[in-house]
């Protein structure tokens, strides 16, 4: 028989037991690039804030501005490495689709570009699946991927063996077809290669050129609004896979409604960005008609085409490429 104190032993330790089951916890470390001053930065925030909300406390999220964890090409590693739970993917061959398509030529309807994005992820997500990672997070730049020079630049399609920063594959075949020369430089050093003259021109989100106070050494903005942009930040696949249903399902509500959110203060921002360097006189914007663009979006897209089709299939490149002329601006 059980005496009495060893049966409260039992209970105590079995009640123990549920109140630690009750209030574990899962904390998913976030990295990106971006630091804190960048309007995006309060994003991952709300996300955070969010996803803490929707699973009562059972899943938390640690932010890592300023790429601390990681550099800009190792987001793949870092996850699938356990570095880092959630960060962005870059163009990773791993992820041969993703790669060539998560960075498109393209004038985009921005009005739809929430439902664009999602559509978009939806569409890479068995290819995420295969590399160990699931979408999470849309990180929408087409709004504001342009390009700076030190100076006014007549032609930007007559770049004159001028050497840019490119961010990748496509952003490089654009340089040369230009006749310029690409250079990649990860976000953190492209202050210091403007500044020494290593490059003649930048290309880079509105958001992350003013987060890092780049309008001081590269002030002419040719505004051409040429590009569908989503880096997604994704997270691990087993760590996704380790939460219940509705902790996964709420981690991406909770992504989602950051998302919007985030929308109109990113483009508010963007916005405040450039007029204020060109209303204290460190900058100046240039916009490029819409003639113009979809010339220069046309030429690129003959050229990259054959690529999409390549690297992601006949049957998934026609159903991106079906994604970006539906969502046209």
């Amino acid at each position: 028989m059980i005496n009495k104190y060893a049966a409260g032993a039992m209970m105590c330790v079995a009640g123990l037991a549920i109140t630690a089951s009750v209030q574990a916890q899962t904390t998913l470390r976030l990295s990106t690039y971006v630091n804190e001053t960048d309007i995006r930065y309060e994003g991952f925030k709300k996300f955070a804030e969010l996803a803490e909300q929707k699973t009562s406390g059972r899943v938390k999220v640690q932010i890592f501005p300023s790429a601390t964890l990681h550099g800009w090409s190792e987001g793949v590693d870092a996850v699938l490495g356990g570095v880092s739970d959630i960060s962005w993917i870059p163009a990773d061959k791993r992820l041969a689709c993703y790669r060539v398509t998560s960075l498109y030529p393209a004038l985009v309807d921005l009005e739809k570009q929430i439902e664009m994005d999602a559509k978009y992820a939806d569409l890479i997500r068995a290819e995420a699946a295969n590399a160990g990672l699931v979408p999470l997070i849309n990180s929408n730049y087409s709004y504001d991927q342009e390009w700076w020079f030190k100076g006014p630049i007549e032609d930007i399609s007559k770049l004159d063996g001028k050497l840019v920063r490119s961010i990748g594959p496509l952003v490089s075949m654009m340089i040369e077809t230009w006749g310029g020369k690409p250079v990649f430089i990860a976000p953190k050093e492209v202050y210091q290669s403007a500044e020494r003259g290593v490059v003649d021109g930048i290309n880079m989100g509105v958001a992350t050129y003013s987060s890092w106070k780049l309008w001081g050494v590269m002030p002419y903005m040719v505004n051409s609004t040429l590009f569908y942009g989503n880096i997604i930040y994704m997270i691990n696949k087993k760590k996704f896979d380790s939460l219940s249903a509705d902790d996964q399902k709420a981690l991406m509500a909770a992504a989602t409604e950051s998302e919007v959110w985030l929308k109109p203060r990113y483009e508010n921002w963007v916005n405040e960005q450039v007029g204020n360097a060109v209303m204290k006189g460190g900058g100046a914007a240039v916009s490029l008609s819409k003639d113009k663009r979809q010339s220069l979006v046309g030429e690129i897209q003959k050229k990259w085409n054959p690529t999409v089709k390549a690297d992601c299939g006949d049957a998934l490149s026609a159903k991106v490429l079906s994604l970006f002329s539906e969502y046209a601006e």
